[in-house]
Order: C-alpha cells, then structure tokens, then sequence
C-alpha cells in the first residue's frame, strides 16, 4: 500500500476529481477533432489569445508548440486587451485563435472575439456554451474547461489546450507520439492526487511559514513561467492581496538578485526542460550563503513521478504536476493561514472599470 493512500487532502472532493479528469479525456477527443478540422481546412498562423490568469495558462501550450514545431511553424501567445488596441500584422482570415475564459464573460476577451469573427478569423474557445464568449464564437467551436466538482487546479485546461495544439503538430509531422502521449496521460488523474497527497504536509508547512511575509518572491522558466505568473498574480496578489515579484530565472539575475536578503522569502520552481540550467544557476546563487536557508523554498517537479510516462512527455506535463501543489494546494494553506476567502475580492467584477 502505498504511504499517500491515507493521507487526506484539505477541502478537496477527490472522487470528484477523478470523474472530472475522465470528463476532460472525453473533452480532449472533442479538442483533437477541432484540431484535425482546422489542419484539414489549412491555415497560416496559430494565435494563443487570453488576459490575465488565460494569458498565464497558454504560456505553456505557446512553449510546446515553439519547442516541437517545425521552423515554418507560427504560433503567437497575444494579450487580448492589447490586441483590441494594437492588433497583429500577422494575422489574417486564414488564422486560426484558441482562446479560455473560465467565467465566460472576460470582456477584453469577448470584444477581441467579435473582432476576429468579423474579420473571418476561425476561433475555438474552452469556455461556457451559454455565456456571452461561447454564443459570440459559437457552440460548434466551444468546449467546457470548467471542473464539475470544484477540485483542480489548471491541468484540466492545460489538457485540453495541449490535446488541441500537440495534435496540430502531429498533423504536421512535428509531434509523432501524440497517440502515445493521449495513452500514458488518459489516467493520470490518479497519479495527480497522489502528488497532491505527497505535497499536502509541504504545502501546509510553506503556508505556516511565508504565507503572511509583507514580500515574497517567485522564480520559475520554461514551461513552469506561466504557472509561476499565474500563482504569483491571480492567487496570490488577486485573490489573497499579497505583495510579490514574479521573476524568470534568466531575468533574475538583472536586477532581483540585489534584493535578495535575510527576511525575504524566495520560491523557486524547477522545471525540467532547456531552461532547467537557467534554474539551476539561480539555485546556485540562492544556496551560497546570500540569505538564510530558511528563507529559499525549491519545488522540483522531477521529484514527482508519474508512473508509465515516457521521458519525452515530462516536460509537458511538469505544468500540470506544478498547478495541483501551488495553485491548488498551496494556495488551499495561504487561505487558511491568512484568513482571507480565496474567492473575495475588492474590485475584480466588483464594477464596471
């Protein structure tokens, strides 16, 4: 038996979030479709549209498809709010837009949308069918990210984002073991609670520790630099109002580092593609000796494993691995820490701005 079995997860609907993982392998098969359609109809470009926390999100999926495709392959993660005031010279009638909007409603997300339509850009959405975004990009062309049961963290929307693009790249001839990759992660829900019941002690102990700090800082690369965005800004600073500094590991060392000292806590996020050296390097730097060993916390995605996965599809799923320990376990212990509901917000959707 393993040692996890037992071990309960804080406010968390685990059989829930099973029958979700299999509700987003059914929503996958629905991506892949979309995908195979849009390489059967051809197109000149991929734009990756979000703002704020979707902007975060896709951050990965624009690295994937960098990272495996071919050099006549274009692919744009673009800001929506910018977009509507700047558009993109790249784009045309014959592009194609993945975009997300959890609620629906995303106004800068929503006008850019009609935009596009109207200029004869096909876009795809992983919203609600029924709110304002999903009826503006149509029902054919929406499919449901959100979690049934209220458990999760991103992964379920890094899944449906990655089976949409990696399956344009398979189409392409650039990501041949896209059927393998859908067979090794079709169950690894289970062995993403498992990681959520290895990281629950360290989760609470973190919180315990720096989740009231009047500053903390956060480093991450790679694949890793959208969730670290993503954690730093929409958990932390949105939704429990904490001053912070979210740095790339290579940026760190142009400016951050000289604010590095005893009394700051510093969290940094290996990942385990190219820019692990850059990590590392920052690793180096922190554990010299520069501030006191109680103030540096490293979250290495290469100590969790996920049984039966190839080697080749670490680095895809290491953004999943790190949103089911901060986004959703971490952020679970700062809520209970600093006593502020993670869903209370002073001004967000609180009026019109």
């Amino acid at each position: 038996m393993k040692e996890t079995e037992n071990v309960e997860i804080m406010h968390f609907d685990q059989e829930g979030y099973l029958k979700d993982g299999a509700a987003a392998v059914e929503a996958g098969k629905r991506m892949i479709a979309l995908a195979d359609q849009v390489a059967d109809e051809g197109y000149d470009a991929l734009f990756l549209l979000g703002v704020g926390g979707t902007w975060d999100e896709l951050m990965q999926l624009e690295y994937l498809m960098n990272k495996f495709g071919d050099k006549d392959f274009e692919a744009y993660l673009i800001h929506a709010a910018e977009w509507n005031v700047m558009g993109h010279k790249r784009m045309t009638n014959r592009s194609v837009v993945l975009t997300a909007s959890e609620s629906g409603t995303t106004p800068e997300v929503l006008e850019a949308v009609r935009k596009m339509k109207d200029m004869g850009v096909r876009v795809f959405a992983m919203t609600k069918p029924e709110g304002p975004i999903g009826k503006a990009v149509g029902a054919e062309s929406c499919i449901e990210m959100a979690s049934a049961h209220g458990s999760g963290g991103c992964e379920l929307g890094y899944y449906l984002a990655d089976c949409f693009g990696l399956r344009l790249l398979n189409r392409r001839g650039c990501f041949p073991k896209f059927d393998l990759f859908l067979e090794q992660t079709a169950d690894c829900w289970k062995d993403l609670l498992d990681i959520r019941k290895r990281f629950e002690p360290k989760a609470e102990e973190i919180a315990k520790k720096y989740a009231l700090a009047p500053y903390t800082m956060f480093i991450g690369s790679g694949a890793l630099w959208g969730e670290t965005i993503l954690f730093a800004m929409c958990i932390l600073e949105e939704m429990q109002w904490k001053r912070v500094r979210y740095v790339s590991s290579a940026d760190f060392f142009h400016g951050t580092l000289e604010l590095v000292e005893e009394g700051v806590p510093v969290v940094l996020f290996k990942g385990e593609d190219e820019c692990r050296a850059l990590d590392n390097r920052v690793e180096a730097f922190l554990t010299r000796g520069v501030t006191g060993d109680d103030d540096i916390v490293i979250i290495d995605t290469a100590e969790y494993a996920i049984p039966g996965l190839d080697d080749d599809f670490r680095v895809i799923v290491s953004p999943w691995i790190l949103s089911s320990m901060v986004t959703d376990r971490l952020s679970a212990y700062y809520e209970t820490v600093t006593k502020h509901n993670l869903n209370y917000r002073r001004y967000y959707h609180q009026f019109d701005y």
